[in-house]
């Protein structure tokens, strides 16, 4: 088994330990009634989208997720959180550096003695969740099972659904697949998006992602018989019959969305071996994106 594939399989463990430090993470993550900004890039970005309607759903505050390399400090905020597996991306380090004074600064974070130590006041340490892949897995899974548990989320159930995740069937069969949607709504947006990002980055795949009900406006149009259309969380199942009526394949389940996306994670790794590549070595992708000057 390769490392993508082992992180991927780790991830209901790793869960576990995540959910311990539910106090943890309420102290740096939930901040009742502070206006919270929180920058990501990539898998980083995505999980920050769900974090902030997370958040905001479970009425801790204002919250608003920005991709790190767009920050601009024009909104006042009273803390910023920055989610940066590596501790090294430049974007997200270029970010904390123009955060006005005076707002707090936090880091979620898998690795200590980095460039982002020197930057923030507080920080979440998920090295337990750190990963040897470039393709990004189980720490931004780790770090919403964390998040909502500090929420208040009611969890039960989620980790033996995300170990059913792993010893479940893949959809189709990815011989068949040719093209990739992922919907989602409210927090499970972001999840569409990342999913989506697996399957480029593992796969090399066409692969989309939106808000559920916006695939009805516009993208529908490209779907076709090798189309798969993976939904996460509570999507309307009259947008089945959409995909359907393009000659789609429909995908859903009952899950947590958090297994659902181990089931899309491990639908990347297998569409990857379908196309003879390697998921642990994804094409002009590297652990972190440090930028010269």
């Amino acid at each position: 088994m390769d490392a993508t594939a082992r992180e991927i399989a780790s991830q209901p463990d790793v869960w576990e330990r995540g959910l311990s430090l539910a106090d943890e993470a309420r102290a740096v993550l939930a901040a009742p009634g502070e206006r919270t900004l929180i920058l990501g890039c990539g898998t980083s970005w995505f999980v920050a989208q769900s974090l902030a309607e997370l958040r905001e759903a479970a009425d801790l505050g204002e919250t608003d997720a920005v991709c790190a390399s767009e920050y601009v400090p024009r909104r006042r905020y009273d803390r910023v959180v920055a989610i940066t597996r590596s501790g090294t991306s430049t974007e997200v380090l270029d970010a904390l550096r123009v955060v006005p004074a005076g707002t707090r600064r936090v880091a979620v974070t898998a690795v200590t003695g980095e460039a982002v130590d020197d930057l923030v006041d507080d920080r979440l340490l998920l090295d337990f969740a750190d990963e040897t892949s470039v393709v990004q897995t189980r720490f931004p899974t780790t770090v919403l099972a964390a998040a909502r548990a500090a929420y208040g989320e009611d969890l039960t159930g989620l980790l033996a659904d995300g170990r059913d995740a792993l010893a479940a069937p893949l959809p189709v069969d990815p011989a068949a697949v040719d093209h990739l949607v992922f919907l989602g709504t409210g927090w499970t947006v972001g999840l569409a998006h990342e999913a989506a990002l697996k399957a480029r980055e593992a796969a090399q795949a066409w692969s989309e992602s939106y808000p559920a009900r916006d695939y009805r406006h516009g993208p529908v149009a490209v779907a076709g018989e090798r189309s798969l259309v993976w939904s996460f969380g509570a999507v309307p199942a009259s947008l089945d019959d959409v995909a359907r009526s393009a000659g789609a394949t429909p995908y859903r389940d009952t899950r947590d969305p958090l297994a659902q996306l181990v089931l899309a994670q491990r639908f990347a790794v297998a569409l990857a071996a379908h196309r003879g590549l390697d998921p642990d070595q994804p094409r002009l992708l590297t652990r972190s994106v440090v930028l010269t000057a």
